[in-house]
């Protein structure tokens, strides 16, 4: 008995045995299109379970199972299922293409849709367009990428804003800056936002795809999403990390001693003193070797009934100037359930902390501004005086005029900002066509500023005897939305229908302080043992509601129709409620029976839109109201005591800018879809465009902001992207987008013009706002050159009065660029892939202010090297006219002489990956891969200044083009790696 149940048990543990052997089997495979090439990366997964493997460059895969059904997916083809039993192996799959690859979905406002039925302009940037490229902003990803969409980075410091424009700019004063709405959520604000956790960002360029959005669409609509589980995976953890380092691209040669102190005995004979012989490149002192690094860890997994994302990141960006520093720690959570057949529950939390450390720019030598400084100083001056005493140098012909390195490293300043952002929804499906969602968002900010400057190494700070500043906000913003979808689908008609309403609250509080005096002999740098100068404090609100809804009608994948609007109430305004309303047709040509017979032609559709959306975002929060400012009298004043004085008038009868758009374009997919083409025509008109009016000047208060003109934006743009070559050993791919914009402001009511871009050097403004002109257009006058005998610059009588006079001032330049375009190609050969992307503007002008401190030779800076070509005796015969000094700007004034096209085309990026490991190793690593990138290596222009691609203004849509000392961008070698387990 005891020999028969051993024996039994060897049965049982023989059958276990073979059952673990069959597991273990490893079927062999090779994925083919239909003309018999490799396909690499095909998703190959075993039904019903999260088991599955990826196919290689050669196709070829491995997979162990016993018996099942094997499920390959790939883009651009049909799912292929493939049924396995005990004898399968050595596998051939031929994957059939999916001639209507657009079957893909795209996101539009408040849901999704197949990009074969859009019927609006709407471009998408997938996370394949920006990775393994050192961007620290979302918007970043969008430069080049995206046809119409203009992405302009005014500074290279680290952390900086970036001005976004979609098809042209629409306002002076209310912004110009998309909405972007992440994960479902309206923010204004996406600096914190880290792009390695966005996998798609969809561009809603014309009003009929982005008048959903209302009030709060003028300017387009980016709508960004994050990465999510997926079912049915197996967990993944995956490490992305790169390290770059970076520096300056070009420089700017300025005079050594010896030739600055010929250039004094000119200008201030005998002011020199001639112990005075020492030399330090100050350019070389201050443009140093910046650094980049970046670590992103995440974990990825989900069954039939869950999903999971989580990602925990830190970036650091150092610039090439000192003290510029940017670091961002950042993580993200988001989650997936489905409680019941019918419930679902979803979850986003994204956790942002961020540190910058400024480094002044955009401002004369003489008023803090590093960049001009580096150029200014004397190149006799040391860093600290000889003395021992720490202290800095000072400059000997103006004290006040710090050396670089005092305005780098004087000041103790840092900004620290952090953020929770983060929204709640639940989808009910009531019956198969009917849903409900609703989705409560929450987004939370809280923003430190620090400044100290001690009261001993710098000249300012001993004048003061050390200055100390606090900024400190607080920020909330809640929303809650409710949708109610409806799908219908009978024989050839499909209608779609959308219901919801929006309430969205926002409130703002922040104290300001600033003291001065501190006490001798002490490490003590907190307000409370200043002297304080300044103190306030502010509360702002602002809310919207909002009701909408969309009708989409499809009949027979041939005829689209959809129409949409949406009603807003603004807190903003006295007169609260507007409505914006868009319709778009489409009509797949490639349907019609006449086109059967054209077998090349994949897909073909033409679609037209009209629609209008608002802007809100920019107009002040009471500016219905007048504002009166409170505060207190001093004790010295016999009134002292609490006062009040009005700074604003209301204006009840301000409205919203409006901008209708009108649009036009085209869909074609060729060739087995290897080669898309996309063109688009608009028309945007932008109506009650607000402007501060000026009144009479006998007024406490001179100016009132009111609706004031129209603007105009008109123009075309298409993508091509093509497949050229694709087979068993290479795969290329190329995209080109190109856009032409022409901006023109039609009317101003009651200013015929308006002055923006104040110069400090010569106290002109530079910039000009006027019916018939672009935005962004330069004024001032029309230089002649210098003449031969007196060695000043002459100046063109425009208006033929005989006299030089304000009356000559005329245009003089245009920022804006005839057109833009972005290039990539991507080449694909064994394991290793190689991406270059170039990127340009041509047609912009750029007011190079920066030159008038440097080639002006009207006081003690330091000049560059162009002025050794300078006039210095009658019958000379040159473009630099003659050193002046003693203030005198009459060489200098805002004109034609510093107007430079700003024209260029860069080199991006081009990054080479290595795939080192495309399938599991050691049953722990699925992907391997190391990369290097090359940011910004090369740039063909004609400017003279640091970099073509600037604004001293930021993103203002009326002071463009400007450089005056602005910070420069720079190159950027990085190397990677991305490991996933």
């Amino acid at each position: 008995m005891v020999i028969m149940r051993y024996y039994y048990l060897l049965m049982l543990l023989s059958l276990f045995g073979t059952a673990f052997a069959q597991e273990a089997r490893t079927v062999r495979g090779r994925v083919t299109d239909s003309g018999n090439s490799p396909l690499p990366g095909v998703t190959i997964q075993i039904a019903g379970t999260q088991s599955g493997t990826t196919t290689d460059l050669e196709g070829l895969f491995a997979i162990r199972i016993t018996t099942g059904e094997l499920i390959f997916t790939y883009v651009g083809f049909k799912e292929t299922k493939v049924m396995v039993n005990e004898t399968t192996n050595d596998l051939v799959v031929v994957m059939q293409e999916d001639v209507l690859f657009l079957e893909e979905t795209v996101v539009i406002g408040y849901g999704v849709q197949k990009k074969k039925d859009l019927t609006t302009a709407v471009a998408v940037v997938d996370e394949k367009e920006f990775k393994n490229k050192p961007i620290t902003s979302a918007a970043q990803a969008l430069q080049g990428k995206a046809a119409g969409v203009q992405v302009i980075q005014p500074s290279g410091k680290p952390g900086g804003e970036l001005a976004v424009r979609v098809r042209g700019a629409t306002s002076v004063l209310a912004g110009n800056e998309p909405l972007y709405v992440v994960d479902g959520i309206p923010t204004d604000n996406i600096r914190g936002l880290s792009p390695n956790d966005i996998v798609s960002m969809s561009v809603l360029k014309d009003a009929s795809s982005a008048a959903i959005y209302g009030a709060r669409a003028a300017n387009g609509v980016v709508l960004i999403s994050t990465r999510r589980g997926e079912k049915n995976t197996a967990p993944r953890l995956q490490f992305a990390t790169y390290y770059g380092i970076s520096n300056l691209r070009k420089n700017i040669e300025v005079l050594n001693t010896k030739r600055y102190r010929e250039l004094m005995e000119e200008i201030i004979p005998g002011g020199l003193d001639p112990s005075q012989t020492d030399f330090n490149s100050w350019p070389d002192i201050v443009f140093g070797t910046g650094n980049t690094q970046s670590y992103q860890l995440s974990f990825t997994q989900g069954n039939d009934r869950s999903s999971q994302y989580v990602s925990i990141g830190y970036l650091n960006d150092q610039g090439m100037v000192k003290p510029a520093r940017f670091d961002r720690y950042s993580m993200r959570i988001n989650l997936d359930n489905q409680l019941m057949d019918w419930l679902k529950l979803g979850t986003n939390l994204n956790l942002i902390s961020m540190k910058t450390k400024d480094t002044p720019d955009n401002a004369s030598s003489g008023r803090g501004g590093v960049i001009m400084s580096t150029l200014n100083t004397p190149p006799f001056l040391n860093i600290y005086k000889d003395d021992g005493s720490g202290q800095f140098d000072p400059n000997p012909f103006q004290p006040s005029w710090e050396n670089p390195v005092a305005y780098m490293e004087g000041p103790d300043q840092e900004s620290i900002d952090n953020q929770l952002s983060g929204s709640l929804f639940a989808e009910a499906t009531i019956i198969d066509e009917l849903k409900y969602v609703s989705r409560f968002g929450l987004e939370y900010a809280n923003h430190q500023w620090d400044y100290y400057l001690d009261p001993f190494r710098t000249n300012f700070g001993r004048n003061n005897n050390g200055i100390g500043r606090a900024d400190k906000s607080n920020a909330y913003t809640v929303l809650w939305e409710n949708l109610l979808t409806y799908s219908l689908k009978h024989e050839k008609h499909k209608l779609d229908l959308l219901a919801g309403s929006s309430i969205q609250r926002h409130k703002w509080n922040q104290s300001y302080v600033e003291g001065s005096d501190f006490p001798e002999n002490t490490s003590v740098r907190t307000l409370n043992a200043a002297n304080i100068i300044t103190a306030s404090t502010r509360i702002e609100e602002w809310a919207v509601a909002s009701f909408f809804t969309r009708m989409a009608y499809d009949f027979d994948n041939r005829y689209y129709a959809t129409f949409s609007m949406r009603r807003d109430g603004s807190s903003k305004l006295a007169n609260h409620w507007g409505t914006n309303p868009s319709f778009s047709l489409g009509w797949r040509v490639s349907s019609e029976e006449f086109m059967k017979s054209l077998t090349v032609v994949d897909d073909l559709k033409i679609r037209g839109g009209w629609g209008k959306a608002g802007n809100q975002d920019g107009i002040p929060n009471y500016s219905a109201y007048g504002l009166i400012n409170y505060y207190r009298r001093p004790p010295t004043n016999p009134l002292s005591g609490p006062a009040q004085v009005q700074v604003t008038y209301g204006n009840p009868d301000l409205r919203w800018e409006t901008t209708t758009q009108t649009n036009v374009g085209i869909d074609l997919s060729m060739l087995n879809t290897r080669l898309n083409i996309t063109a688009d025509l608009y028309l945007k008109q932008s109506e009650d465009v607000i402007l501060n009016v000026q009144l009479d000047n006998s007024l406490p208060i001179t100016t009132i902001q009111t609706n004031n003109g129209s603007i105009e934006n008109k123009g075309f743009e298409f993508n091509i992207n093509a497949v050229p070559v694709a087979n068993k050993s290479i795969r290329w791919s190329s995209d080109f987008n190109m856009s032409f914009n022409k901006n023109k402001v039609i009317s101003l009511e009651y200013t015929d013009v308006h002055f923006f871009g104040r110069i400090y050097s010569n106290n002109q403004d530079v910039a000009i706002v006027k019916a018939g002109l672009p935005l962004g257009s330069f004024y001032g006058y029309v230089s002649e050159g210098v003449d031969p005998e007196t060695g000043m610059i002459k100046y063109k009588d425009v208006n033929n009065n005989g006299i030089f006079d304000t009356g000559d001032r005329t245009v003089i330049g245009n920022a804006q660029p005839d057109f833009i375009f972005g290039f990539t190609n991507t080449l694909s050969y064994k394991k290793f892939d190689l991406n270059v992307f170039f990127q340009g503007s041509y047609g912009n002008d750029i007011f190079n202010a920066t030159r008038i401190d440097l080639e002006g030779m009207f006081d003690s800076k330091n000049q560059s090297t162009v002025v050794l070509d300078r006039w210095k005796n009658p019958g000379d015969i040159t473009d630099i006219p003659r050193a002046i000094g003693n203030g005198n700007v009459d060489n200098v004034r805002n004109s034609s002489r510093f107007i430079e096209d700003g024209s260029y085309i860069r080199l991006k990026s081009i990054t080479l990956n290595y795939r080192i490991l495309e399938k599991r190793k050691w049953n722990t690593i699925n992907q391997l891969s190391v990369y290097v990138t090359g940011y910004n290596l090369l740039t063909f222009t004609k400017y003279s200044g640091f970099d073509p691609e600037v604004n001293a203004y930021g993103n203002s849509a009326t002071e463009m083009g400007i450089d005056y000392g602005t910070y420069p961008q720079s190159r950027t070698i990085i190397v990677g790696l991305n490991v996933e387990f």
